[in-house]
């Protein structure tokens, strides 16, 4: 064994070197062997630098995190080059959102539900709230930041390892623990309008073999509404060579007459009357990002309690509340609402009905959510020769209420329609109602949803085999997992009395028998072997078993390449089994409504109808990647990757062929619609009946660089470099076409909110007692708006539109460590304060200027920060 010690030692500190994160830091503060020590995500065997994996993983330590700036996880994982579409975030999280205050990441752009998030090598509960209707996804929002010692992760595809989801990759959270003594850290920051504070406090204490370290954070921000910045405050503009998004939905509104006519109120100002409907400006009700607030408290303990077996535990509490904020409800025909020719206040003499009307005198619709987040984790570990074995339970769940109440804006369509037939409420003119008739025709809402977790596991690894090129190790273990997810909103909607919000509706259950073996086999002419499989068995849809092999070959001291192959899956999310009848909102033209009736022409949010399949398949998935380690010089480390991820049987919500096959007919129960006006062959479109099947498949590929150079003099200091560029190669899709069940395939890359370029770089200079830090971050272009006509059908295969500019932001800090026991740490965020580039949207969810999956409009950050150690 001796004789692969010394070039193990240096990969290892190559391939270490090359994944931390973000900051050289990492490798300046660490020594070789505490290096040699890491244990990272990827495998189930306890290695250290006489052995290491061939698959690429980037490290990010917790001195990094410190000097990355940010305050929480989701700002983090949203500058990662290896992170894409699919990573969302409270930014621009507004009440149609199903998932409020939440955040995910998606590795790759290959979905929030295609990354396995862990804490501490282990599953926690999912966000008791699906985004999108359906996707389940775990909400870093409910980890501290000040409670990670280590962020992994891990860029290739895990199933053999950790079993479904771990499709694109692979977040393990390491927490803080060992700690001894206390610390105390401040920090508060500001942009233009808004504000962040956060407090922690850790504590530590060592007993005779044991130790229990306690956390407490606490971080709060301010709103910052779209008005408070430039341009993004109107859902209009064609000012800006965009497009005019303002509802139908207006206020004034438009109402229909005994012939069947519609005209907008005769009181709609010039400027948004079309000629059919009163249009409205939604845009100033938005918020860019909402005030939250999130408190969390960790202890994590251990103790011998024989020789060879040792108890720990974790327990982790967060309680989190956030606001979401949208427009006026939106009233239309399927509301049904009438004024009767009698009525004080009806310009018309004659009975009409309320085509498009917005309650703007009741407010906005407002959201008030809370999350609890339990978890705990008690386990049992200990060692039997060269083999060691660990024993736990564990018990995750999460808890969301979602509330609104009568001042929120909240309206009742059947209290609506009395206040109407009594001559009190006046839909008429845009006038402010009375507040004691809005406070008659007004609700109080409570959606609860509730996640849980209990999971029992064994793991057993160690030494198998001493071969001529080394020891054979080997890990194995069992799992068994119990999971519910239910989503109950409240009977308010099911009663449809409720409207312009989505309603989601969910329940399910499963359980899952899992079971993995992995060996780590040495090789002649250096060469390290890794062999794993997984089979998993879910009580719903069946059992699924994958293979995994890793390929590791030190050519010399100063490079080694690198392989690995794996199979993968992902099992049908919980929300897509047991989904009940739900709503999605999506823009687009009826063009079969407005060939009959140009009212019907505008682009409007209709409403798309899914309930669960049980039948469902799981997503299969195949991925591998070739990669070069590289040590040119000492000191500089350079990796190249190769990567490619194929999956198969995608599940996907479809609609738009349904509505190719059965919106032109008015009896049908598919695609539902209002009776006809006068001699029309259509009425106005109300709902689509849509469908939750496996019908895609995406394949992504690209290339991964890492260069880092540390340890470089400069002006009596170290100077160190570091960059991390992700280049997007394909992102193919295959889906259903809109108009047939014909699939069509698609390449996104370079096309909406998939850029080809991505990079961050970063150089650290410390001297004495200062550290001065500066960071670049970069999202290439890409092309703008999918859907060029906005008429429901995407063409961005056959179009080309403008193109979506570049954003590059620049970071700034700086940090003092000369006074005992103190940091102190001031820095700015995108520090020449840029403003995201313009788009014209993809008239759904980005409709007032920018990308917002992509560009952060909150602007120029700065921010102080002082820990102080006793």
């Amino acid at each position: 064994m001796e004789n692969f010690t010394p070039r193990r030692t240096l990969l290892a500190s190559a391939i270490l070197a090359a994944a931390a994160a973000t900051t050289p830091q990492t490798l300046l503060a660490a020594e070789e062997g505490a290096i040699e020590e890491i244990t990272v995500v990827g495998s189930r065997i306890n290695r250290n630098s006489e052995f290491e994996n061939a698959t690429p993983v980037q490290v990010l330590d917790r001195e990094s995190i410190e000097k990355s700036g940010y305050t929480n996880l989701q700002q983090l994982f949203e500058k990662n080059p290896a992170a894409g579409n699919g990573t969302f975030s409270t930014r621009g999280n507004n009440q149609d959102s199903t998932a409020n205050g939440a955040a995910a990441v998606s590795l790759r752009g290959m979905g929030s539900d295609a990354t396995l998030v862990l804490v501490n090598g282990r599953r926690v509960a999912i966000s008791a709230f699906a985004e999108g209707i359906t996707t389940n996804f775990v909400d870093i929002n409910s980890i501290p930041l000040a409670a990670v010692e280590r962020v992994e992760v891990l860029k290739d595809g895990a199933s053999a390892i950790y079993g479904s989801d771990a499709v694109a990759g692979v977040v393990n959270l390491v927490l803080r623990k060992d700690f001894e003594g206390a610390e105390i850290s401040m920090d508060y920051g500001g942009a233009d309008g808004y504000d962040e504070q956060s407090l922690s406090a850790v504590w530590g204490i060592n007993g005779e073999d044991s130790n229990l370290t306690v956390i407490l954070d606490h971080h709060k921000n301010s709103r910052l509404a779209s008005t408070e910045r430039s341009g993004l405050g109107t859902a209009n503009q064609s000012g800006r060579g965009g497009e005019d998004f303002r509802s139908s939905r207006g206020y004034p509104g438009s109402f229909t007459l005994p012939s069947g006519v519609t005209v907008p109120d005769p009181n709609c100002p010039e400027e948004r009357d079309t000629g059919t409907v009163c249009v409205y400006d939604y845009g100033p009700w938005t918020l860019i990002t909402p005030e939250a607030e999130r408190t969390g408290l960790l202890m994590l303990g251990h103790t011998d309690l024989t020789e060879n077996i040792e108890f720990f535990s974790e327990i982790a509490v967060q309680h989190n509340t956030s606001v979401a904020q949208g427009a006026p409800t939106p009233l239309d025909g399927d509301a049904e609402l009438y004024v009767d020719a009698d009525h004080p206040n009806n310009p018309f003499g004659e009975r009409v009905n309320i085509f498009r009307y917005r309650t703007v005198d009741a407010g906005a619709r407002q959201w008030d959510i809370e999350t609890d987040n339990l978890r705990g984790v008690f386990g049992l570990r200990g060692g039997i020769s060269d083999w060691n074995w660990e024993a736990s339970v564990q018990r995750s769940r999460s808890e969301s209420t979602q509330t609104g109440n009568r001042s929120q804006g909240w309206v009742r369509t059947d209290l609506l329609q009395e206040e109407i037939n009594a001559g009190h409420y006046n839909p008429f003119g845009g006038v402010q109602n009375p507040d004691a008739v809005i406070d008659a025709i007004t609700t109080s809402l409570v959606r609860q949803g509730k996640s849980e977790l209990t999971s029992y596991d064994l793991t057993i690894n160690g030494d198998l085999l001493d071969t001529t090129s080394g020891m054979i190790a080997m890990a194995t273990g069992l799992e068994y997992r119990e999971e519910k997810a239910s989503d109950n909103p409240d009977d308010q909607f099911q009663r449809g009395l409720i409207f312009g919000t989505e309603s989601v509706s969910a329940k399910a259950s499963r359980d899952i028998t899992s079971a993995f073996i992995e060996f780590a086999i040495p090789l002649p002419a250096n060469f390290d072997l890794t062999l794993a499989g997984r089979y998993d068995d879910y009580s719903d849809f069946g059992s699924t078993t994958n293979p995994m092999a890793n390929l590791l070959w030190t050519v010399n001291d100063r490079l080694s390449l690198r392989a690995s192959w794996g199979t993968g899956f992902r099992a049908p999310s919980l929300a897509q089994i047991g989904l009940g009848e739900s709503q999605e909102s999506l823009f687009f033209v009826d063009t079969y409504g407005c060939e009959i009736n140009e009212t019907y022409c505008n682009q409007t949010d209709y409403t798309i109808v899914f309930s669960g399949n049980p039948n469902l398949d799981a997503e299969k998935s195949e991925s591998y990647n070739f990669g070069i380690v590289l040590e040119p010089l000492e000191d500089m480390q350079l990796s190249l990757d190769y990567w490619s991820i194929t999956q198969e049987d995608k599940i996907d919500k479809v609609f738009g062929h349904l509505y190719s096959q059965h919106c032109n007919d008015q009896e049908s129960s598919i695609c539902r619609r209002d009776t006809p006006l006068g001699e029309d062959t259509l009425g106005n479109l109300q709902s689509i009946t849509g469908e939750i099947i496996n019908v895609g498949e995406q394949s992504a590929s690209g290339i991964d660089l890492t260069f880092v150079y540390f340890g470089i003099p400069l002006a009596g200091g170290d100077l160190g470099l570091r960059l991390d560029y992700t280049y997007l190669n394909e992102f193919e899709r295959v889906e259903q076409l809109s108009t047939s069940s014909a699939l069509n395939s698609r390449n996104l890359a370079g096309e909406y909110e998939y850029p080809e370029h991505r990079w961050s770089a970063s150089a650290d200079w410390s001297f004495d007692n200062f550290e001065f830090r500066m960071g670049l971050n970069y999202i290439g272009e890409f092309e703008d708006t999918p859907d060029i006509d906005f008429d429901g059908t995407l063409d961005y295969d056959t179009n080309t539109s403008r193109t979506v500019d570049s954003f590059l932001t620049t970071n700034l800090q700086a940090r003092y460590t000369g006074f005992t026991n103190m940091i102190l740490s001031l820095g700015a965020d995108n520090v020449f304060d840029e403003a995201p580039p313009f788009a014209i949207g993809d008239g759904d969810s980005d409709l007032y200027g920018y990308v917002q999956s992509q560009h952060d409009p909150r602007g120029r950050f700065i921010y102080g920060k002082m820990t102080y150690t006793f």
